[in-house]
């Protein structure tokens, strides 16, 4: 970083969260794309721009006591960082894994802040969770565990303050329970404190499609800003989740051919095409591992995960969409994608892209789709959620789908138009975060010193 102000505070970042990797990932990535509008504004320094938006608002860390199917009492912790609330409640999902810790939630909470405003809409960033492993747990479990995280985080949420909505581990199950003990304990129905809610009490349509879909959207303007297009190609998604379920439903609409899918245990490769209704039966349904696909597909192949480097990747194939989690794509994985002809690479999960994978794929011109960017159609359907709550009024599927497709292609727009702008054209992942910071950034402004 030329830019002596980048360099100060990024050094400062370093200094003020020593053993937070994650979150150092996610705030050098941020900076070191900005630097053509900090050339531009040198007011922002005085101001204090960057140590303001690097440092969260409020950290809110709690203990979840909980007993399971045998009597025993187990205590878990909870977190909701509260990151950024410039344009908007705070809004961000809730994790829950075992891998969940301060750094991972304020990373997550930092890139919340950008795809949040990339958006359009008016919501802060944020986001929460615990390291408690739904995984193996009871239904009566896992309700336990949601009320006694409730009994505490209601404190700190409201529906014009912070709207919390799920992640990895958390799904309409979690959601339900959570809801339920939030409105018990504040004796009101107030719809939208939480998003991701079933539709039998005032959910979304298209809230569970609404990442993967607009994933698919976002890849879709980007290949058709070069002339090309998902028809025809080959398609291979890491996860099995919602994201990745969805992406995989949407991308085979537009006639790709999805081939791979996976979880972290390993991945099934079938030449033929995904069954996509197996996955979502196996996943969705009998909440079971993606080995089981072998079961009724005889002739797909299972490749068990051995490394930190998913052998999904080393499958050939078009456009990769990494929909699992956090570093997942690593520069080895990076660099056999592009080995094998690899022509575009999507982030479905949250930074899964190592910053070393992020910068050889643009080196070697693969179109990358940003997470910040291309991950923001579940919030923004969740805005559209906090939305219909707040008017007692309700879109269709085809409403909610088609305004999330107009913000994604706005998205992309903003993206381009801001790389072209700035020097960088073709690098999207620039291009988002020059787009989201300006408009922080001028929020930032306009509100004073607050």
């Amino acid at each position: 970083m030329s830019n002596a102000y980048l360099s100060k505070v990024l050094e400062q970042v370093k200094q003020n969260n020593p053993n937070e990797p994650e979150f150092l990932q996610a705030v050098k990535e941020v900076l070191s794309t900005v630097e053509p509008v900090l050339d531009k504004h040198s007011e922002y320094e005085k101001l204090a721009i960057l140590e303001r938006l690097v440092e969260p608002e409020r950290i809110i860390i709690f203990r979840v006591p909980w007993v399971n199917d045998k009597g025993e009492i187990l205590v878990n912790r909870g977190y909701r960082i509260q990151f950024n609330s410039l344009i908007g409640p705070y809004k961000g999902g809730l994790r829950f894994h075992p891998s969940v810790n301060q750094s991972i939630m304020k990373f997550l909470g930092f890139e919340q802040i950008f795809k949040n405003a990339l958006t359009g809409l008016p919501i802060g960033g944020a986001k929460g969770g615990s390291d408690f492993d739904p995984k193996g747990k009871s239904d009566t479990e896992i309700m336990h565990f949601c009320q006694s995280f409730m009994a505490e985080l209601y404190r700190h949420i409201g529906q014009d303050v912070d709207v919390p909505a799920g992640d990895i581990g958390v799904g309409a199950r979690e959601i339900g329970y959570m809801f339920g003990q939030y409105r018990k304990i504040r004796n009101a129905y107030e719809g939208g404190v939480l998003t991701g809610k079933a539709i039998c009490y005032g959910g979304s349509l298209a809230r569970k499609e609404a990442t993967g879909f607009g994933l698919i959207f976002y890849v879709r303007e980007m290949l058709k800003a070069h002339k090309d297009s998902l028809q025809g190609k080959t398609v291979t998604i890491s996860g099995s989740g919602n994201v990745a379920i969805y992406a995989a439903q949407k991308a085979m609409e537009y006639g790709a051919k999805v081939v791979a899918m996976s979880d972290s245990n390993g991945c099934i490769y079938d030449y033929k095409g995904i069954d996509l209704d197996l996955i979502k039966q196996i996943k969705e349904v009998e909440r079971g591992r993606i080995s089981e696909y072998l079961n009724q597909h005889y002739d797909a192949i299972y490749t068990e995960r051995t490394s930190e480097d998913s052998p999904i990747w080393e499958i050939k194939t078009d456009i990769a969409l990494p929909c699992a989690t956090q570093n997942e794509l690593t520069l080895n994985s990076a660099k056999k994608l592009v080995e094998n002809g690899v022509l575009a690479v999507g982030e479905g999960a949250n930074m899964p892209c190592t910053q070393e994978a992020t910068d050889y794929l643009l080196e070697k011109g693969v179109l990358v789709a940003p997470a910040k960017a291309a991950n923001a159609g579940g919030v923004a359907t969740s805005a559209i959620e906090m939305s219909q709550n707040s008017m007692r009024f309700y879109y269709s599927f085809e409403e909610v789908e088609a305004k999330l497709d107009r913000i994604m292609v706005n998205i992309f727009k903003a993206c381009r138009e801001n790389a072209e702008q700035y020097g960088c054209p073709g690098n999207y992942v620039a291009g988002a975060n020059l787009a989201a910071f300006k408009k922080l950034a001028e929020a930032m402004v306009a509100q004073g010193v607050v």
